[in-house]
């Protein structure tokens, strides 16, 4: 990596953008305003986008989303490129071994918030971008989206997308937030997860109480929840949510075969999250219960005391936060619902149950394996890996995408170059310049096959 994009990197990752917290939009905002100067050495023309303020954003100003547009040749294909600028909380801060939004280097690897997401993803595609421009290639239009909103849900650029169809209308829709198969190996991703989340509250007495006065007699909120959330799977870890699971359009045979070729073995998986892999519902493999199974999982719970010594008291209210990550053939609004019926139908006694904070977040989405924009992409990746690349059908999400791929009418191509190691969402994150220079490479190797 040169001096110089090194520098801009940097420059980059010090704005602490976190888009959740509301004491950070002007970080946000200076980071936005940043990256608009940067594109505009480029030739695009960007404009910052504000969602106006309503009950559906809290209240509050969300942090802008950027577009920005560079006219290519007529005749040319458009391009859409998207990425985020909003970073994940650095909490816990004292685990951390470098300050979070100081880049450091070390041995190879960048270590800040935002590093590799999505920060060093995008901008390292954008740098590949610049290297394509600075060439004699035919141009193409080119189109940059980037958020500050994705890891708390996108709700700004979710609601203004349908408004933007004429600004977003692309032929292609390039993502670089994801990962490559383990040692770096290329990936496409034929498909993805949705997401929805969710707090759930329970209430009981007027009070925290006297364990010793009131225990027997009053209900417990701590417990209760414990029973409640409990209650969503059966011993075996299958989903115990009745209609949860109505409509799901299952893999077919080729999508298994080539999903099994990029999953991690049972040893792989388990070393990597250090315990056993007993999540999901026995009997199903790996590939199906992290790629086309859909999910609820507890994020949180919160009740009681949870401080040093003891403090023997029945809780009054207890606190869950929810998260489903849904497949092909569900919808967020009918998984919600039926997992509303289930918590509602399974209240314990003395318990009143309320449901706050609802996002509906996006549905998952499967890409057919024989689409010519694959067979591209696939050569392309041969070219720079000899391994050549598998397809990968991510348990994760990005649920903005279905939203901009259907306001923009673009084919998604999706290749990032994250690992495992990266640790993103957690404390010393980092990015490997060799990753960084991979995401540059695809980018300006992907751009010139897309127009030649």
């Amino acid at each position: 990596m040169e001096e110089s994009v090194q520098s801009e990197y940097f420059e980059l990752l010090k704005f602490k953008s976190v888009g959740a917290d509301p004491e950070c939009f002007r970080d946000c905002v200076d980071c936005a305003s940043w990256l608009r100067r940067w594109l505009g050495k480029l030739g695009f023309e960007g404009e910052m986008l504000y969602q106006e303020v309503s009950a559906a954003n809290g209240g509050r100003m969300p942090p802008p989303i950027l577009f920005a547009e560079r006219k290519g040749d007529e005749g040319a294909p458009t391009l859409l490129v998207y990425g985020h600028y909003d970073v994940q909380p650095a909490d816990p801060v004292s685990e951390w071994k470098t300050p979070p939004f100081e880049p450091t280097v070390d041995n190879g690897r960048i270590y800040c918030r935002g590093a590799q997401d999505d920060k060093g993803q995008f901008f390292a595609f954008l740098c590949g971008v610049r290297d394509y421009l600075a060439g004699d290639g035919p141009r193409p239009t080119l189109k940059v989206v980037l958020e500050g909103q994705e890891e708390s849900g996108s709700t700004a650029l979710e609601q203004m997308a349908p408004s933007l169809r004429r600004r977003l209308a692309a032929d292609v829709l390039l993502v670089c937030d994801t990962g490559a198969a383990s040692g770096l190996r290329p990936a496409i991703i034929a498909g993805l997860r949705g997401v929805s989340h969710f707090t759930i509250r329970l209430s009981g007495p007027n009070r925290d109480l006297h364990s010793g006065e009131y225990g027997g007699i009053a209900p417990n909120a701590a417990q209760a929840m414990a029973e409640l959330v409990s209650s969503l799977h059966l011993r075996d870890g299958s989903v115990a949510v009745a209609g949860f699971k109505d409509g799901i359009e299952p893999p077919v045979h080729d999508e298994l075969k080539a999903a099994e070729v990029s999953a991690p073995t049972k040893e792989e998986l388990e070393k990597d999250i250090g315990c056993e892999s007993a999540g999901g519902q026995l009997g199903k493999t790996i590939v199906q219960r992290l790629c086309f199974e859909p999910t609820i999982e507890v994020n949180g719970i919160h009740s009681g005391y949870g401080g040093p010594g003891a403090k023997t008291v029945i809780p009054c209210e207890a606190v869950a936060k929810i998260s489903m990550r849904l497949v092909p053939g569900q919808t967020p609004r009918s998984a919600f619902e039926a997992v509303r019926r289930h918590l509602e139908d399974n209240v314990p006694r003395g318990m009143k149950l309320s449901i706050e904070d609802y996002n509906p977040g996006a549905s998952g989405f499967r890409l057919p394996l024989a689409s010519p924009l694959f067979r591209l992409a696939e050569h392309v990746l041969g070219e720079m890996d000899e391994r050549g690349p598998v397809f990968v059908w991510d348990g994760a999400s990005i649920p903005v995408i279905s939203a901009i791929r259907e306001a923009s009418g673009a084919a998604p191509l999706i290749v990032g170059w994250g690992q495992s190691e990266d640790r993103i969402h957690s404390p010393n994150e980092s990015y490997s310049f060799v990753q960084f220079e991979k995401a540059r490479d695809w980018a300006r190797r992907i751009i010139s096959a897309l127009v030649g």
